[in-house]
């Protein structure tokens, strides 16, 4: 277990490091382009699919950030009306059923990577393989079905409802008889 919690700590950090250099290099491209046309009336050719492949990788990289944290977008009215045990069962099988549409989101999305990789399609302005703007698709499909996965999984083996891997339920924080726990 201690190598799987190395594991994952590794993981959390690249995770981190993609997404807030890949925000950075949006921040800075858009603006750099604005900025660019307006003083030079000029824009670099390069810009745009400089964002694109930013914005391609924090959206899909960012799916397994966002369900480790428990910051994903929910719908979340039933939920919060329901009580403990409901919820808790929700909290089981929402993630499963996420996780396993990601997992085939995931194989498909490989076979299209494929497909760009065997075409030799090259970007218009960087003249890079196309294939490097869309490997982040599968690769964030899969880390956010097993980081689903990992959520159901605590919620099978903790007494409290975790949204996430490191977030707990907001309806139970003011709940006394929910013990702290400790999980991979």
């Amino acid at each position: 277990m201690n190598f799987l919690k190395v594991v994952d700590k590794i993981i959390l950090k690249i995770e981190e490091f993609i997404l807030s250099y890949a925000v950075i290099i949006i921040a800075l491209m858009v603006v750099g382009k604005a900025l660019s046309r307006a003083i030079f009336s000029y824009t670099p050719p390069f810009a745009d699919e400089v964002s694109q492949i930013a914005i391609v990788v924090a959206t899909f990289m960012g799916i397994s950030y966002a369900a480790r944290k428990g910051r994903h977008i929910s719908m979340s009215a039933f939920y919060d009306l329901a009580p403990f045990k409901v919820r808790k069962a929700l909290m089981i099988f929402i993630p499963f059923v996420t996780a396993v549409v990601l997992f085939v989101l995931t194989y498909y999305s490989a076979f299209y990577v494929l497909d760009i990789y065997e075409s030799g399609r090259v970007t218009s302005a960087l003249e890079m393989p196309s294939y490097f703007l869309y490997i982040f698709i599968p690769i964030g499909f899969l880390l956010g079905g097993i980081q689903f996965l990992r959520n159901m999984w605590i919620n099978i083996k903790e007494r409290a409802i975790y949204l996430g891997t490191d977030a707990k339920d907001y309806n139970d924080e003011n709940n006394q008889d929910i013990q702290e726990g400790t999980h991979l």
